[in-house]
């Protein structure tokens, strides 16, 4: 099969009334898979079940971590429509339910409306003066998590992630890109709003941040180039915390929008 990574690391292929994928180590953070790799092998069968090329909205709970190998969606059109046709899916491995998605499906392209948009881009340096993630991550000693190796992920040199008690609320903020050049899409936006570290890993003392749930808002299909992401956490309590994102393309335009719940482990 050719293509990028994310290409053949997310391809499905129909088998009888499910499909099946090949979930690759190259995406795992310690032992698992990461959330987003896995909601967009899931969504990538969804598109297919809904016979639509957007994915709008998409909802994923994350059950029980799957290990590498095959796992089996099954998908079902919940809804058709004109406009959005909504689809679930379960992926399964091992007999168990792993994740379950709930998504909406459409053409982004044929979308028309009011529009008005009050947020804006991050204002941050270009992303040739701003440092390298995994540069960051090896000066402070910490192993590189293989999903990593994936993609080029870089910050402010001036930015407050990985300085305890400078970051409040906590924050990170920086360009993001696949590291082989592949250039971004509806469905990779979906991937890369679960890309950045957690916001909280560069201040506090966490040992692992398994999502929950999450939910990504598909605005737009993303011009080439660099994306810009914002992630934000603004309330931890007993060691639950909510992760807000934002995805700009090279144009300037919001492509996605994220929430996420996660459980803050210790090391």
């Amino acid at each position: 099969m050719t293509g990028s990574d994310f290409e053949r690391d997310t391809a499905v292929q129909r088998d009888g009334d499910s499909w099946t994928a090949d979930l690759q180590p190259r995406w795992n953070v310690g032992n698992n898979p990461n959330g987003g790799y896995l909601l967009a092998i899931a969504v990538r069968a969804m598109q297919g079940e809904a016979g639509r090329p957007d994915p709008v909205t998409v909802t994923a709970h994350y059950l029980s971590p799957p290990a590498e190998g095959l796992v089996t969606i099954r998908t079902q059109v919940i809804k058709p429509g004109r406009t959005f046709v909504t689809v679930m899916a379960e992926v399964l491995q091992g007999g168990r339910e792993r994740v379950r998605v709930l998504g909406a499906f459409g053409d982004l392209t044929e979308r028309k409306g009011p529009t008005r948009v009050s947020a804006r881009p991050p204002d941050i340096p270009p992303p040739d003066e701003c440092v390298s993630l995994a540069h960051l991550t090896r000066h402070a000693g910490r192993p590189i998590p293989e999903i990593m190796n994936r993609f080029d992920l870089r910050l402010p040199a001036d930015s407050p992630w990985g300085r305890p008690g400078e970051g409040d609320p906590f924050e990170i903020t920086g360009w993001i890109r696949f590291r082989d050049g592949t250039e971004p899409s509806a469905l990779s936006a979906v991937a890369f709003a679960d890309a950045f570290p957690p916001t909280l890993l560069g201040s506090m003392a966490a040992g692992w941040v398994p999502t929950i749930e999450l939910t990504v808002h598909v605005r737009g299909r993303p011009s080439p180039g660099w994306l810009l992401g914002t992630f934000r956490t603004r309330v931890l309590v007993d060691g639950l915390m909510e992760e807000d994102g934002e995805l700009w393309d090279s144009e300037g335009r919001p492509v996605a929008l994220s929430r996420q719940l996660a459980m803050v482990l210790s090391r």
